[in-house]
Formats: structure tokens, sequence, C-alpha cells
């Protein structure tokens, strides 16, 4: 093959619509925040290296709110706050300043910095109240200046009033943070204009989203969500495709107010599409869109196989743009490979970087082996890279700044690959294979799921359906009435809706969707019903729940809440399969990243292994589909009932009172092989184990069926959870 391995990156920056359309002011900060710490300093970064082009992706709702910071138009009460004095702030307030300046994760931006450090320990170790009593006012100005000083990119740390800052270490003034919000204004307002100089200069393409990041396919039809799963229970049907039409027409009108030009790709939103949205993103003018790989292969009815080293199997498959017929002309689609672009997003951040970085040259370096003996000259393969372009640096040290540095350069160093936009790849290569069909569906199991099905967020879609009928049934609407349904129907609410996802601001979220949908009534002249003055759903824990998200927790035993807080949780009652009335183990935590799956056991207060009722934990499991040799738990008197019969692959020992582990394998006759390991595993609050996946030679999207076994001198004293088997999935 002649040509080099072609790799497009798409970032993708995006945040909600956060000013409330009813008081003007801003409901939560991180438009500003990461403006001053990922959109900037990312474009900055990727364009030190002109020759290797990338694709960034700007969300038109978050553009009108960036000008809004950049022309001084936005408040939020974070930055309220933060202009002034500690003297003068209410005790509503100090309770506010309290409780959310140390939005950011501790690891990367509080830790290192004593004096921030400081005060977190405070609040960790001694609480909140305690804070409110004891802090004098300085302590106060300096939090107020830490939050907004550590979500400054370190690219900007070179200025002068920042360096002194840095220097300086604490005891801050309302001074200094008024000129940091002036630093903050200046970053910001370049944002836009550096990246239209460089999209001029072609080192970049810009491409848009639909106007507010709504998920098109439920805007056109509700019912398109039943194409992944038949019998999901839908609320009231949403069909409105004059919706989608607007959101594209709106969408492309800025970019062309912003960038002076008219854009050629479209990302949608959360990479979700179906047949219903494709000839009114054609006939609007775009000629190419982005959606993940688990989308082609519910197109393709064939899975994306892959093997115990992630290398997709068929890449000709993956690797390779295609193309579809639509009334209005035709469209390019590519399909990003998702597992390259989760190692960005979640699991490099916590390896050193020059690891990370040449794990990640040497996939890619297997995949131009691949493309040199399977591809033609006319017929070369395309990478395609595409995530969140902010949200994963946060776990990065310095932003992320260093493993983009040492990642970029050796890339672009390297002559087996060339960075392309996805326009330059397409006009040079246009699309030779036709997709016949297009599933419905998006990044998340190729389904809406996350977004509609559960009973909240289908309460979310009636609330939203009853409004767009009124607004249909309304002669001539104001312009306002549509901007606000516009916002209502941006994908970030539905999110956080219901289960799946949860976070400290769900009542936030929950309001904020609410207030569009009552500005909606109020520009018409309507009072808004009343339900819309009341939360979607009780804010309060509503039992056991599956991992969120990736994780990536440091084993010390300690069970940094932080480091918990995407992972699924099982909490441990009255038990039903063991002898224990009152369970000394309160709680299991578990989760995975591409490196490890973890587990946390949360004991009663006051356990000591030495004197519990058992003294090993034995941590069992299987993969539910896969063949393989299997055997019996390895205790003596294990009830002959599910799961306790069940028989298992892998074996992980813990012996509590003297803290070690061991590892074994299943092997023939109903014997256990002991096998080398390196989990890391601690105790001293609670217990902490993370179990390689390189040592279970298992490959991605596998399921995992696993069992904790309580053991006293090799016998059988019980199992967690008590319901059965906590079920996950191999990265």
């Amino acid at each position: 093959m002649p040509h080099p391995l072609y790799i497009a990156f798409i970032w993708h920056q995006h945040q909600p619509f956060y000013k409330s359309l009813i008081t003007g002011e801003y409901r939560l900060p991180w438009v500003r925040l990461h403006g001053t710490k990922d959109y900037l300093d990312l474009l900055l970064r990727l364009t030190r290296y002109p020759n290797f082009h990338h694709t960034i992706n700007l969300v038109p709702s978050l553009l009108l709110q960036i000008e809004d910071y950049a022309h001084g138009r936005a408040m939020d009460p974070y930055l309220a706050v933060s202009l002034k004095s500690a003297a003068d702030l209410s005790e509503w307030e100090r309770h506010f300043v309290v409780s959310s300046f140390f939005d950011a994760h501790h690891r990367t931006m509080i830790d290192p910095y004593p004096g921030y450090h400081r005060l977190y320990e405070q609040v960790q170790t001694k609480g909140r109240v305690w804070c409110l009593e004891n802090w004098s006012l300085q302590d106060f100005e300096d939090l107020l200046m830490w939050h907004n000083l550590t979500w400054l990119d370190p690219l900007f740390w070179n200025r002068p009033p920042v360096q002194t800052w840095w220097e300086q270490g604490g005891h801050f003034t309302l001074a200094d943070r008024q000129a940091l919000w002036q630093i903050q204004q200046e970053i910001l307002a370049q944002i836009i204009p550096e990246h239209r100089r460089w999209q001029d200069a072609g080192v970049i393409e810009l491409t848009t989203s639909p106007y507010t990041h709504p998920i098109l396919p439920l805007l056109a039809d509700t019912e398109s969500a039943r194409v992944a799963v038949p019998n999901l229970p839908l609320p009231r049907r949403f069909s409105w495709p004059q919706d989608v039409t607007w959101q594209l027409a709106k969408a492309w009108a800025n970019y062309q107010q912003y960038f002076g030009r008219t854009p050629k790709g479209l990302w949608p939103s959360e990479q979700s599409v179906s047949p219903a949205i494709l000839d009114p993103v054609a006939r609007q003018g775009f000629r190419w869109l982005c959606s993940d790989e688990g989308v082609l292969a519910a197109s393709l009815r064939q899975p994306i196989q892959r093997d115990s080293q992630g290398q997709v199997l068929a890449p000709d498959c993956l690797y390779r743009p295609y193309k579809m017929q639509t009334p209005a002309g035709e469209l390019a689609l590519v399909f990003r490979d998702h597992r390259l672009s989760d190692l960005i997003g979640f699991s490099y951040c916590h390896l050193p970087v020059e690891t990370a970085v040449a794990d990640f040259v040497s996939r890619l370096g297997q995949i131009h082996a691949r493309a040199q003996a399977e591809t033609t000259a006319s017929n070369p393969w395309l990478v395609t890279i595409a995530l969140d372009g902010e949200n994963c640096w946060e776990y990065y040290p310095q932003d992320g700044g260093p493993f983009l540095e040492a990642l970029l350069s050796a890339l672009s160093q390297d002559e087996r690959f060339c960075g392309v936009t996805v326009s330059e790849f397409l006009e040079q290569f246009p699309p030779q294979v036709t997709l016949n069909y297009l599933h419905s569906g998006s990044w998340i199991e190729a389904s809406f799921t996350t977004w509609i099905g559960d009973p909240v967020k289908n309460r979310a879609w009636d609330y939203l359906g009853q409004a767009r009928a009124l607004l249909a049934a309304t002669d001539n609407p104001p312009a306002a009435a549509w901007e606000a349904l516009a916002a209502a129907e941006g994908s970030d609410w539905f999110w956080w809706f219901g289960a799946g996802h949860s976070s400290r601001l769900d009542p936030v979220f929950d309001a904020l969707f609410r207030e569009h949908l009552q500005a909606l009534y109020q520009s018409l002249g309507q009072q808004p019903p009343r339900e819309l003055d009341y939360p979607l759903e009780p804010q309060h824990f509503q039992g056991d729940y599956p991992p969120e998200g990736f994780i990536q927790p440091v084993i010390d035993g300690r069970g940094d809440e932080q480091d918990w807080f995407r992972a699924g949780m099982v909490r441990v009652g009255t038990a039903r399969a063991t002898m224990y009335q009152r369970h000394p183990v309160e709680a299991i935590r578990y989760g995975a990243d591409h490196l490890h799956f973890y587990v946390r056991v949360d004991f009663q207060p006051g356990f000591a292994p030495e004197k519990a009722d058992f003294t090993s934990l034995h941590l069992v499991w299987y993969y539910p589909g896969q063949l393989g040799q299997t055997s019996p738990i390895p205790l003596a008197d294990v009830p002959d009932i599910p799961p306790c019969n069940y028989r298992f692959r892998h074996h992980l020992g813990v012996h509590l009172p003297e803290r070690f582990c061991w590892l074994a394998v299943a092997g023939a006759g109903d014997t256990w092989v002991p096998q080398p390991t390196t989990t890391q595993m601690a105790l001293e609050t609670c217990l902490e184990i993370a179990v390689p996946w390189s040592e279970l030679n298992v490959a991605p999207n596998w399921s995992v069926s696993l069992l904790l076994v309580l053991g006293l001198t090799g016998q059988f004293r019980g199992y967690l959870p008590e319901q059965g088997l906590l079920n996950f999935a191999v990265p």
C-alpha cells in the first residue's frame, strides 16, 4: 500500500444551554470554566503540528454562551460570589462556596496545590459545618481563587499575574480574582476567532451539531427508540420532523455567522442517527456525518469483533467511509473506533505519558501493518477517533498537556501515519461502499435508552410534547418560543433524568429543563402547567445502581468517594443467603476501565478482620456465553443452591487479616491452577481491589458475572450480593 494510515481525530466540544430563559442567569459555570481550561488550549496544542490535521466540532449552543461570557453578558452563581469579598458573603453564599468550590477532580486539580488541598482535606475530614464555623475570611478568599485558578489551563500560566499567583500559593484578594476574571474573558474572547483563523489556514476542519444538541432521531419520531429495544416503554408519541429541519438550519446559520463559510460535516448529537434524519441532513447541505462503530455493526447486522488485544478482526469493515443515497443527494458516513477513542477519553489518564503514547502508537502501528497487506492505492483505510474534547482532560495531570504533546509529536513524525480532516479524506477518496441500511441508535449501546424509556425520562418527553403541541397550535409564535423549545430539546436534560446517570447537580438540570418549558409557555402568553413547578423526580438515592462510566480509583484501602463516583453499587441489607442478621459488609462497589476491573467492599463501622466471622474473601467469576474450563467454588460446605453451585473461570482469594491475595484459573477435574498476578489490593477503612484484564485472557465486550464469597479456614460462610451475581462487561 503506497499510502500511510490515515487518521481522523474529531474533537467534540459541547455544553448544554445553562442560561435560564426566565431570569437570564447562567445556572452553572461549565462553559466559562471549560472555556478557560479546554477549548482554546486544545486548539493551540493541535496547531503546533500543522501538518497533522484535525477536525473540531463546536456545538452552536456552546458558541452562543462563549460569546455571552466574552462580552460580559453572562453571570453564573460561581462567578458572582468569586467577584465578592469574603467579608460580604451571605450565610447562604458561604454554604454554597464550601459545598461547590471543590467541583474538580481532586487528584489532578486540588491535591497538587497545598493551599487548595488543605481546605479540601478539612472539608473531607472535619466536615462542612466545622469549616463554616472555623475558617477565617482568608480561607474563603483563597478558596474562591483556587477554584477559578485551577480551571485555567497550564498553557496560560506564563502570564505574569498567573505566575505570581502560583508562587504566592495563597493569601489571595478580591483584586486577584478580578484580575483572573479579566484573563478568563480574554481567553474566552479568543476561542471563536482562533478556530476560524486555523480553519482558514487549512490546518483544522470545523463541523457543527444540531443547534441545541438534541437527539435528532427522537425529534423525528420517538418510536425510533424501539428499533434497538423493541419492547421499550415509551412516552406519548413525539414526532416533529419539522424540528429536525429547524435545528439543522439554525446550526447552519450559526456556523456561517461565526466562521464565514458553510459546514461540510455534522456531528449528530450523541452520534445518534436514524434513516429519518438523513434526507433533512443532506437537504440542508451537509456532506458527511459521524457515528459510532456500534451503530455500524447494527447496520451491517454483524458485530465488530476484536482480539484479546482489542484489535479489530475485520478492519476493512470499520476503517472505511460509507455512502447512503437520500432524496436530497448522497451522504458519506464515517464510524469511529470506539475502543481507540475510549482509551484517550477514559483510560490513558491513569498511565505514565510514555506508556500511554507507546501503547496508542503501537495499536495504530498494528493497523498500519494490516493496511499494507490488505488495502489498495485507491482504497486506503481511515481510522476515525472521535471523543469529547473537554471532559477527559480533568483526569490527566496538567490537563493532558504532556500527553497531547507527546502523542502529537510521535504521530506527526511517524511516516506511517497521516492526520487528515474527514473532508480532506473524502475529497481524495470518495466512499466506494454503499450502506444499504442504517440502524437507529447512538454511541451508547447503539440505542437511545440513555434518553428515553425510563419513567422519569418519559415524563419529561410528555412535558416536552405538550409544550410542542401548544406551539404548533399558535399562529406566528415569537422567536423566543422557538428558542425555548430548542433549549428544552437538548439531550443533556434527558441524560440526567431517571436511572443511569446521576450527579450532585441533578436538581439544577431538572430545574433548567422545566424553566425552558416555562419560558416557552410565557412567551406564548400562557400560564405554564403546575407540574412544571415541581421536580420530575425526588432527589434522593433510589436503590442499587450499575456503573455509570469508567472509573480509575487509587487502590489504597481508603475508599475515596470521588474515585468511586461512577462505580456501580449494591447495598447489603438483612442477609437472605447468609447466617448474619446485621451483615458486617455494608456495600459493594464495582466498575472497570480498559486496564482493570475494580471491586470495593465497605464494612460496617468497627469491623476488624481478625475478629470477624470470616477471614477470607473470594472473588469468583465466569464469562456467560464463552467457552472455557470452569470449576466450583474452592471451599468446603458450599450449599447446592444458585449461584453458589455455579462453575467459575477465575478465582481471586483475599486473606483479610494478613492482607494478601492470590489468583487462580480453573483447571481440569474441578481444580484451580495458581497464576502469577499483579492484582492490587489494600485494606484500611475498606477493601479495594484492582484485577488486570491482561491477566485474564478476555476480549472486549465479554460479559462478566462475579460473585463474592466469604470463607473461614476453608469453609463457606456466605456470599454477596445477596440478590445474586454482579454483571458487567469487559470494555
